[in-house]
Protein backbone atom coordinates (compact mmCIF):
# COMPACT_ATOMS: atom_id res chain seq x y z
CA UNK A 1 0.00 0.00 0.00
CA UNK A 2 2.97 2.21 0.96
CA UNK A 3 4.54 1.93 -2.88
CA UNK A 4 1.55 2.54 -4.49
CA UNK A 5 0.96 5.88 -2.51
CA UNK A 6 4.52 7.07 -3.34
CA UNK A 7 4.01 6.16 -6.72
CA UNK A 8 0.85 8.14 -6.88
CA UNK A 9 2.47 11.46 -5.06
CA UNK A 10 5.46 11.13 -7.66
CA UNK A 11 2.98 11.26 -10.82
CA UNK A 12 1.44 14.07 -9.73
CA UNK A 13 4.33 15.81 -9.09
CA UNK A 14 5.54 15.32 -12.47
CA UNK A 15 2.10 16.32 -14.13
CA UNK A 16 1.76 19.67 -11.94
CA UNK A 17 5.71 20.43 -13.08
CA UNK A 18 4.75 19.85 -16.92
CA UNK A 19 1.68 21.60 -16.47
CA UNK A 20 3.26 25.19 -14.97
CA UNK A 21 6.19 24.71 -17.74
CA UNK A 22 3.44 24.63 -20.60
CA UNK A 23 1.50 27.59 -19.08
CA UNK A 24 4.52 30.03 -19.27
CA UNK A 25 5.03 33.93 -17.37
CA UNK A 26 1.82 35.65 -17.56
CA UNK A 27 1.59 38.50 -20.33
CA UNK A 28 2.36 42.21 -18.63
CA UNK A 29 -1.54 44.59 -18.98
CA UNK A 30 -1.19 47.79 -18.64
CA UNK A 31 -3.36 49.95 -16.51
CA UNK A 32 -6.09 51.21 -18.90
CA UNK A 33 -5.82 55.16 -19.58
CA UNK A 34 -7.34 57.74 -17.77
CA UNK A 35 -10.44 59.41 -18.91
CA UNK A 36 -9.49 63.04 -20.09
CA UNK A 37 -10.13 66.10 -17.24
CA UNK A 38 -10.84 69.56 -17.86
CA UNK A 39 -10.20 72.65 -15.56
CA UNK A 40 -13.32 75.55 -16.14
CA UNK A 41 -12.47 76.88 -13.16
CA UNK A 42 -11.22 80.86 -13.97
CA UNK A 43 -11.83 83.95 -15.02
CA UNK A 44 -12.79 84.43 -19.11
CA UNK A 45 -13.28 87.65 -21.30
CA UNK A 46 -14.69 87.42 -24.76
CA UNK A 47 -16.08 89.38 -27.72
CA UNK A 48 -18.10 89.03 -30.58
CA UNK A 49 -21.48 89.89 -32.27
CA UNK A 50 -24.49 88.68 -34.25
CA UNK A 51 -28.03 89.53 -34.72
CA UNK A 52 -31.07 90.34 -33.23
CA UNK A 53 -35.11 90.91 -33.98
CA UNK A 54 -36.81 93.38 -31.84
CA UNK A 55 -40.60 92.98 -31.41
CA UNK A 56 -43.12 95.81 -29.09
CA UNK A 57 -46.20 95.93 -28.21
CA UNK A 58 -47.68 99.29 -28.49
CA UNK A 59 -50.32 102.03 -28.00
CA UNK A 60 -51.11 105.26 -28.25
CA UNK A 61 -52.17 107.24 -25.06
CA UNK A 62 -54.00 110.38 -23.98
CA UNK A 63 -50.42 112.43 -22.67
CA UNK A 64 -52.79 114.29 -19.95
CA UNK A 65 -54.78 111.11 -18.75
CA UNK A 66 -53.33 107.91 -20.04
CA UNK A 67 -56.42 106.67 -22.10
CA UNK A 68 -55.57 104.49 -24.97
CA UNK A 69 -56.71 106.37 -28.43
CA UNK A 70 -55.80 103.15 -30.17
CA UNK A 71 -55.48 99.10 -30.08
CA UNK A 72 -52.59 97.96 -28.46
CA UNK A 73 -50.84 96.47 -31.93
CA UNK A 74 -47.29 94.75 -32.33
CA UNK A 75 -44.26 96.12 -34.35
CA UNK A 76 -41.26 94.80 -35.22
CA UNK A 77 -37.44 95.02 -36.66
CA UNK A 78 -34.14 93.34 -36.79
CA UNK A 79 -30.52 94.67 -37.16
CA UNK A 80 -27.16 93.82 -36.06
CA UNK A 81 -24.98 94.12 -32.73
CA UNK A 82 -21.09 93.80 -30.97
CA UNK A 83 -20.94 92.65 -27.81
CA UNK A 84 -17.80 92.44 -24.83
CA UNK A 85 -18.00 91.01 -21.61
CA UNK A 86 -16.18 89.03 -18.67
CA UNK A 87 -16.98 85.98 -16.62
CA UNK A 88 -16.18 83.65 -13.76
CA UNK A 89 -16.54 80.18 -13.65
CA UNK A 90 -16.43 76.94 -11.00
CA UNK A 91 -16.22 73.96 -12.09
CA UNK A 92 -18.13 71.17 -9.26
CA UNK A 93 -19.01 67.78 -9.27
CA UNK A 94 -17.11 66.75 -12.25
CA UNK A 95 -18.89 67.91 -14.94
CA UNK A 96 -21.00 70.58 -14.21
CA UNK A 97 -19.63 74.21 -14.80
CA UNK A 98 -21.77 77.41 -12.98
CA UNK A 99 -20.73 80.62 -13.21
CA UNK A 100 -21.39 84.87 -13.17
CA UNK A 101 -21.02 87.21 -15.94
CA UNK A 102 -21.32 90.75 -17.25
CA UNK A 103 -21.68 92.54 -21.13
CA UNK A 104 -23.02 95.13 -22.84
CA UNK A 105 -24.03 95.56 -26.16
CA UNK A 106 -24.02 98.20 -28.76
CA UNK A 107 -25.51 98.16 -32.39
CA UNK A 108 -28.21 98.94 -34.58
CA UNK A 109 -31.66 97.06 -34.12
CA UNK A 110 -34.47 99.14 -35.11
CA UNK A 111 -37.96 99.01 -34.85
CA UNK A 112 -41.13 100.70 -35.94
CA UNK A 113 -43.00 103.17 -34.00
CA UNK A 114 -46.20 104.35 -35.74
CA UNK A 115 -49.00 106.73 -34.33
CA UNK A 116 -52.48 106.28 -36.74
CA UNK A 117 -54.20 108.93 -35.44
CA UNK A 118 -51.58 111.24 -36.86
CA UNK A 119 -50.31 109.04 -39.61
CA UNK A 120 -46.82 109.47 -38.76
CA UNK A 121 -44.35 106.77 -38.56
CA UNK A 122 -40.75 106.57 -37.19
CA UNK A 123 -38.11 103.86 -36.84
CA UNK A 124 -36.94 103.59 -33.02
CA UNK A 125 -32.91 102.32 -32.86
CA UNK A 126 -31.63 99.75 -29.53
CA UNK A 127 -28.23 101.39 -29.09
CA UNK A 128 -26.58 100.13 -26.61
CA UNK A 129 -27.83 97.39 -23.58
CA UNK A 130 -25.82 95.41 -21.01
CA UNK A 131 -26.91 91.80 -19.04
CA UNK A 132 -25.71 90.89 -15.62
CA UNK A 133 -26.50 87.33 -14.82
CA UNK A 134 -25.64 83.74 -13.96
CA UNK A 135 -25.47 80.36 -15.90
CA UNK A 136 -24.76 76.73 -15.19
CA UNK A 137 -23.95 74.40 -18.06
CA UNK A 138 -23.01 70.60 -18.60
CA UNK A 139 -19.86 69.28 -19.91
CA UNK A 140 -20.33 67.47 -22.81
CA UNK A 141 -16.95 66.55 -23.79
CA UNK A 142 -14.38 68.09 -21.66
CA UNK A 143 -13.34 71.01 -23.54
CA UNK A 144 -17.36 71.43 -24.96
CA UNK A 145 -19.51 73.26 -22.71
CA UNK A 146 -23.31 73.64 -22.93
CA UNK A 147 -25.33 75.87 -20.82
CA UNK A 148 -28.49 77.55 -20.07
CA UNK A 149 -28.12 81.29 -18.74
CA UNK A 150 -30.03 84.30 -17.30
CA UNK A 151 -30.82 87.67 -15.20
CA UNK A 152 -31.35 91.46 -15.39
CA UNK A 153 -30.36 93.59 -18.46
CA UNK A 154 -31.08 97.43 -18.89
CA UNK A 155 -31.44 99.11 -22.54
CA UNK A 156 -31.04 102.41 -24.34
CA UNK A 157 -32.74 103.12 -26.78
CA UNK A 158 -32.04 106.03 -29.50
CA UNK A 159 -34.67 109.23 -30.50
CA UNK A 160 -37.05 108.65 -32.76
CA UNK A 161 -37.82 111.03 -35.35
CA UNK A 162 -41.30 111.08 -37.22
CA UNK A 163 -42.35 111.08 -40.60
CA UNK A 164 -45.42 111.61 -42.73
CA UNK A 165 -46.61 108.13 -44.95
CA UNK A 166 -45.01 110.31 -47.75
CA UNK A 167 -41.85 110.23 -46.24
CA UNK A 168 -41.55 114.15 -44.73
CA UNK A 169 -40.39 115.36 -41.59
CA UNK A 170 -43.47 115.48 -39.29
CA UNK A 171 -41.74 117.78 -37.03
CA UNK A 172 -42.03 115.26 -33.92
CA UNK A 173 -39.71 113.06 -32.37
CA UNK A 174 -39.37 110.51 -29.14
CA UNK A 175 -36.74 111.54 -27.19
CA UNK A 176 -33.96 108.20 -26.40
CA UNK A 177 -34.68 106.56 -23.14
CA UNK A 178 -33.96 103.72 -20.90
CA UNK A 179 -35.58 100.80 -20.07
CA UNK A 180 -34.87 97.88 -17.76
CA UNK A 181 -36.14 93.94 -17.50
CA UNK A 182 -34.66 90.34 -17.48
CA UNK A 183 -32.95 87.84 -20.03
CA UNK A 184 -32.93 83.84 -20.70
CA UNK A 185 -30.62 82.13 -23.21
CA UNK A 186 -28.41 79.61 -23.55
CA UNK A 187 -25.33 78.34 -25.81
CA UNK A 188 -22.48 76.27 -26.46
CA UNK A 189 -18.70 77.12 -26.04
CA UNK A 190 -15.88 74.69 -27.08
CA UNK A 191 -12.17 74.70 -27.18
CA UNK A 192 -10.50 75.60 -30.16
CA UNK A 193 -7.76 72.93 -30.33
CA UNK A 194 -9.67 71.29 -33.22
CA UNK A 195 -8.58 69.93 -37.00
CA UNK A 196 -4.58 69.54 -35.16
CA UNK A 197 -4.30 73.11 -33.91
CA UNK A 198 -3.32 73.76 -30.82
CA UNK A 199 -4.64 77.36 -29.09
CA UNK A 200 -4.45 76.77 -25.13
CA UNK A 201 -7.16 79.07 -23.27
CA UNK A 202 -9.23 80.05 -26.92
CA UNK A 203 -13.15 79.33 -26.99
CA UNK A 204 -15.55 79.81 -29.25
CA UNK A 205 -19.30 80.59 -27.88
CA UNK A 206 -22.77 80.74 -29.70
CA UNK A 207 -25.84 81.60 -28.04
CA UNK A 208 -28.81 82.97 -28.00
CA UNK A 209 -30.62 85.44 -25.82
CA UNK A 210 -34.26 86.66 -25.27
CA UNK A 211 -34.45 90.21 -23.12
CA UNK A 212 -37.56 91.50 -22.07
CA UNK A 213 -38.10 95.00 -20.68
CA UNK A 214 -40.77 96.65 -18.96
CA UNK A 215 -43.55 98.83 -20.82
CA UNK A 216 -42.45 103.16 -20.75
CA UNK A 217 -44.61 106.21 -22.11
CA UNK A 218 -42.68 108.06 -23.56
CA UNK A 219 -44.47 111.57 -25.10
CA UNK A 220 -44.32 112.64 -28.34
CA UNK A 221 -42.62 116.15 -28.68
CA UNK A 222 -42.30 118.93 -30.89
CA UNK A 223 -38.80 119.38 -33.16
CA UNK A 224 -38.61 122.86 -31.99
CA UNK A 225 -39.06 123.63 -28.39
CA UNK A 226 -39.28 119.70 -27.18
CA UNK A 227 -42.76 120.54 -25.66
CA UNK A 228 -44.98 117.22 -25.47
CA UNK A 229 -48.08 116.86 -27.43
CA UNK A 230 -51.31 115.77 -26.80
CA UNK A 231 -50.36 111.79 -27.53
CA UNK A 232 -48.16 109.27 -25.97
CA UNK A 233 -46.39 106.07 -27.27
CA UNK A 234 -46.66 103.43 -24.71
CA UNK A 235 -44.76 100.35 -25.31
CA UNK A 236 -43.01 97.11 -24.23
CA UNK A 237 -39.78 95.74 -25.70
CA UNK A 238 -39.07 92.07 -26.49
CA UNK A 239 -35.11 91.65 -28.59
CA UNK A 240 -34.22 88.06 -29.38
CA UNK A 241 -30.20 87.97 -30.48
CA UNK A 242 -28.50 85.13 -31.88
CA UNK A 243 -24.15 85.80 -31.42
CA UNK A 244 -20.83 84.08 -31.55
CA UNK A 245 -17.80 84.97 -29.63
CA UNK A 246 -14.42 84.34 -28.90
CA UNK A 247 -13.28 83.81 -25.70
CA UNK A 248 -10.01 83.66 -23.87
CA UNK A 249 -9.89 81.65 -20.77
CA UNK A 250 -6.87 82.40 -18.33
CA UNK A 251 -6.16 79.46 -16.55
CA UNK A 252 -7.18 76.65 -19.05
CA UNK A 253 -5.47 73.61 -18.06
CA UNK A 254 -7.16 71.24 -20.11
CA UNK A 255 -7.96 68.28 -20.75
CA UNK A 256 -4.84 66.71 -19.30
CA UNK A 257 -4.19 62.68 -19.61
CA UNK A 258 -1.75 61.08 -17.02
CA UNK A 259 1.40 60.20 -18.40
CA UNK A 260 3.03 56.79 -17.80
Amino acid sequence: MKKTLLALTAVAAMTGSASAADLGARPYAKAPMPAPVANWTGFYVFGGGGGGLSNADQQIVDTATGTPLTITQRQGGSGWFGTVGAGYDWQFSGTWVAGVFGDAQFGSIRSTIQDPTFDITGNQKLETSWAAGVRLGWLVAPNVLSYVNGGYSGAHFGRTNFTTLGGTPAGVHLNGYDRHGWFIGGGVENSLNIFGITSPGWFMKTEYRSAFYNAKTEAIRTDIGDLPTINSVRANSWNQTISTSLVYRFNWTGPVVAKY
